[in-house]
């Protein structure tokens, strides 16, 4: 399975990263905002999910998910965020937006996991 971590945040990217390799996740590429994160999909669109923060420069996680779905090739690509913005108008923005999942920062691996297993539908 192929995996895209989206966030400008270089830390939360190998927090996130490790978390997955200790899953069994070996193929991750990484984007440092949403304009990487979408160039990075554009030429990968084998990936199998997308794991995005919401607060970044350039573009935010909500206006990728948005360019990720106006784009018939992921129109069912799982989509997790992973955020600040705990709200509950935020996350139901996110959701209205496309996400399928959403995780409030700070998190803990077993949360990613399970978020990751109830997307994929599978036990992770």
């Amino acid at each position: 399975m192929k995996l895209l971590v989206v966030d400008d945040s270089s830390t939360m990217r190998r927090i996130i990263k490790n978390t997955l390799q200790r899953l069994g996740h070996k193929d991750i590429l990484e984007g440092g905002d949403g304009v990487e994160g979408w160039s990075v999909l554009d030429s990968n669109p084998d990936v199998d999910m997308l794991i995005t923060d919401w607060n970044m420069p350039e573009m935010n996680g909500l206006e990728l998910v948005k360019k990720v779905r106006a784009d018939a090739r992921f129109k069912d690509l799982p989509i997790i965020m992973v955020t600040t913005e705990g709200g509950k108008a935020e996350v139901i923005t996110a959701l209205k937006a496309g996400v399928n999942n959403y995780i409030v920062k700070p998190f803990t691996p077993q949360v990613l996991k399970e978020k990751l297993g109830a997307v994929m539908g599978i036990d992770v």
